[in-house]
């Protein structure tokens, strides 16, 4: 059984983030609308918008599940990756956690990875950069860091 990348665990947490803490309760992470529209808490876990205010070890065990959930998407979705160099799985499973199986079922981006065609893969890794159809800034970086997992085992430049 593969386990999770650590990359994807680190890209994950850095851009979802244990943000949502309001001043008046610092320890606990509450429900909010995320920039796509759904109800999410602690590192991007969708939920119901009445969901109870979660610590940092609830949101950590909410994120090993989903990312699990992830992984396991990718490589049904993408079963070359698991002989791939593990940053590329990285990359492909944070993918897969930010916008769903759904999205990598159906995209050219799978087509590109199963193809092993690395620089294809990256192209359309920088087309997912729209929320609510404008570039989030926040999605630019974190196709970056993606496209930078998976440029370090490429012969590709890695530039955004």
């Amino acid at each position: 059984m593969i386990a999770v990348p650590q990359a994807a665990i680190d890209l994950a947490k850095r851009f979802e983030g244990f943000h949502r803490v309001p001043r008046a309760d610092p320890g606990r992470a509450h429900p909010y609308v995320c920039p796509a529209g759904y109800w999410t808490i602690g590192y991007g876990h969708l939920c119901d918008p009445k969901h109870p205010p979660i610590t940092e070890a609830e949101a950590e065990g909410y994120l090993a599940n989903d990312l699990m959930t992830a992984l396991n998407a990718t490589l049904r979705y993408c079963p070359v990756l698991a002989t791939e160099p593990e940053g590329r799985l990285a990359a492909i499973v944070d993918f897969t956690f930010n916008l769903g199986a759904g999205r990598l079922q159906t995209s050219t981006l799978r087509r590109r990875i199963n193809q092993r065609d690395w620089l294809g893969a990256i192209t359309e890794l920088r087309r997912w950069v729209y929320g609510a159809g404008i570039v989030l800034p926040g999605l630019v970086a974190r196709r970056k860091a993606e496209v930078n997992l998976i440029a370090t085992y490429s012969t590709v430049n890695a530039g955004m």
